[in-house]
């Protein structure tokens, strides 16, 4: 069944998305209103050291109220390269200078109400530059080993669906174990 989108109107608009309303027609003929947010793409990093240990970021959201470990990401600018704008997130909020980037993944991580796609890069050796220009992104930066992925995300530490994907992704290429917990 495909719905289809006869018009689409924006209600509210800034430099990081815009709220739009569409007008839906639905396989019976039937209409409806639906609210949807369109973004820019998301360029997501991170690095797995030698050891098998990546390279997260413990944050809070307030907009859930929550805690949990995320790799860098942020909008892709106007203009930018998908895979420069991943390596500059992962510099200003780590301090990190990632080695030549490897495409993961690229998911729809909400795609019933935004039309979002984050591409997830990462690397195999990394620069430390020194503290984070983005500072305020995370209360903490760490190398985490993979092998305890499974067990973070069971218990809800990687709350993001995206973020808990590509580490358990990560967890599988580089140990070839059962992503499961």
């Amino acid at each position: 069944m495909q719905w289809t989108n006869k018009n689409e109107q924006t209600v509210y608009a800034n430099r990081w998305f815009r709220v739009n309303l569409a007008d839906v027609e639905l396989p019976d003929g039937r209409r409806l209103d639906h609210f949807l947010i369109r973004l820019r793409p998301v360029a997501v990093a991170t690095v797995v050291n030698e050891a098998n240990e990546v390279l997260l970021l413990w944050r809070h959201r307030f907009i859930t109220d929550s805690w949990g470990w995320e790799l860098a990401a942020g909008v892709v600018e106007d203009g930018e390269d998908v895979v420069r704008a991943a390596a500059r997130e992962l510099e200003e909020e780590t301090g990190w200078r990632p080695g030549p980037l490897r495409h993961l993944m690229s998911v729809e991580p909400s795609n019933g109400l935004t039309d979002a796609r984050h591409h997830v890069y990462w690397a195999d050796e990394g620069e430390y530059l020194g503290p984070p220009v983005d500072d305020f992104e995370s209360d903490r930066r760490e190398w985490v080993p993979l092998k305890v992925v499974p067990d973070l995300v069971a218990r809800g530490e990687v709350p993001a669906a995206n973020m808990a994907a590509a580490l358990l992704l990560l967890h599988h290429l580089r140990l070839g174990q059962d992503p499961r917990p």
